[in-house]
């Protein structure tokens, strides 16, 4: 599986956050203590997410040429985030 760049990452993560602000569920498990360490914050319950490679997106890379290829989640480095 190939890495995504940080604007994909960036991407994504903003985007499940956005979900996650507007009262989409949780795809991890998360207590009540865990969630007041990290504020109710929906970007990094989004980068939790992310780093446990469960938020289901693709994101198609164009190829040279006329080919396209899909890439599925992965889990990321989430120092490249900070």
């Amino acid at each position: 599986m190939e890495e995504y760049t940080k604007y994909e990452q960036a991407r994504i993560v903003g985007a499940r956050a956005l979900q996650i602000s507007m009262g989409a569920p949780f795809m991890v498990k998360l207590n009540e203590e865990e969630l007041k360490k990290i504020g109710y914050n929906p970007i990094e319950i989004a980068k939790l997410e992310f780093s446990q490679g469960v938020i289901p997106i693709k994101v198609k890379k164009p190829l040279p040429g006329t080919g396209k290829k899909e890439v599925t989640m992965k889990p990321f480095d989430q120092t490249k985030l900070e």
